[in-house]
């Protein structure tokens, strides 16, 4: 009788004890995830300073700086949209500091009734963060000439239109022109691995759940 427990009991532990540190991984894998997170959070809400004189897109990713300049008249138009709101564009603005350097700042969301009004904005201080952000990807749409739509932020190629150096500032306040922030924040970087963890363990409590009642079959059988 023994003998008919033991090959059920022992892949029943087995299997439990495999799904169980596979959810404590996400756990942890969770923890590691919350930890990158908040140290994101925190650079991007530091002080504010001077743009590198030669920016690195993996050092200087949400750098929180501070510039003072004029916006120039080249603009790239992003398609977008946001909640509640529906669709609109990213504006994508080139802009020439005091130093007389050329930029490109992201202004934020501008709605779609509202693209061909006039854009009186000039001289600015622009607080924002530096950023180089994944949009493209092989499926991405190429600009579209005839409309001026981009379907994607892509910092070299932006900045080839704009004729400004590869560097994007993403504004933290409002530049005028009805132009809503979109500032960076880490709302957009996934952390999954609560949902992950979660399904492990169910998985778990399912095969003990069925090893216990295979177990009960069994005994009912001797």
């Amino acid at each position: 009788m023994a003998r008919r427990f033991f090959l059920p009991l022992f892949f029943g532990l087995i299997g439990a004890a495999i799904l169980l540190s596979l959810g404590t991984w996400q756990v942890r894998r969770m923890q590691w995830k919350e930890a990158i997170l908040a140290d994101i959070d925190s650079r991007i809400a530091a002080a504010p300073v001077a743009i590198p004189d030669a920016p690195d897109p993996e050092r200087d990713r949400f750098l929180p700086v501070e510039v003072t300049g004029e916006f120039l008249p080249a603009h790239v138009d992003v398609l977008t949209s946001r909640k509640e709101i529906g669709a609109g564009y990213r504006v994508v603005q080139g802009f020439v500091t005091e130093t007389g350097r050329r930029i490109m700042v992201d202004r934020g969301f501008l709605p779609q009734e509202m693209r061909g009004l006039p854009r009186e904005a000039l001289a600015a201080e622009i607080t924002g963060n530096l950023h180089w952000p994944a949009e493209v990807d092989s499926f991405t749409p190429a600009p579209d000439p005839k409309s001026g739509l981009w379907f994607a932020r892509d910092v070299p190629a932006m900045a080839k239109a704009l004729e400004t150096e590869p560097v994007l500032v993403v504004a933290r306040s409002p530049t005028g022109d009805g132009i809503d922030p979109l500032p960076v924040d880490s709302a957009g970087i996934p952390n999954d691995h609560l949902g992950y963890a979660i399904t492990w363990f169910s998985l778990a409590f399912g095969w003990v759940g069925m090893t216990l009642l295979f177990l009960w079959r069994i005994r009912r059988r001797t």
